[in-house]
């Protein structure tokens, strides 16, 4: 299979990867810790955010993307151009959620950072206030764009595979 014949799938996958991730923290991570005390969802939230920082995250997150474009130059280039379209879709889908991503969800995250150690943050609640409701909220949109994206890419998926 020629490397450009690769990419699409792997674009699906890595993007589907990436939706499941931020739809994890929609259905469970967040929820979870709603139910904990102030101080230990701070807490938790500073700790995932530094473990998130680490190259396997980097790898999809920049990778997925990265694939998309790589497979909708491929598909243009001797492909289907229904299929392109799709592809099309979805890496602009993948760049809106990466946008939201950069724009909202990680100052979010650096403001959460430098309340401090959660132990010693004067009104731990007024801090949570701040962060929860807008980052739930930018999450979503970036859930719903990279899922919407990983289907595009599905989409795009079967066409190219029912041409071949």
């Amino acid at each position: 299979m020629q490397a450009s014949k690769r990419a699409l799938p792997a674009a699906v996958v890595t993007m589907g990867l990436l939706a499941g991730l931020f739809y994890a923290y929609a259905c469970s991570v967040i929820p979870g810790l709603s139910n904990a005390s102030d101080r230990s969802f701070v807490d938790a939230m500073q700790q995932i955010n530094k473990a998130i920082e680490n190259p396997v995250f980097f790898l999809t997150f920049l990778g997925a993307p990265a694939l998309a474009v790589w497979a909708l130059v491929a598909e243009r280039r001797g492909g289907d151009a229904e299929a392109a379209r799709w592809i099309a879709a979805a890496v602009v889908l993948a760049v809106v959620g990466w946008l939201v991503t950069f724009a909202f969800n990680i100052p979010l995250n650096d403001d959460l950072e430098h309340a401090g150690n959660p132990a010693q943050i004067a009104d731990v609640g007024a801090v949570l206030d701040d962060f929860e409701a807008p980052w739930v909220a930018w999450n979503i949109v970036r859930t719903v764009a990279f899922t919407a994206s990983f289907c595009a890419l599905v989409r795009a998926f079967f066409l190219s595979a029912r041409r071949s």
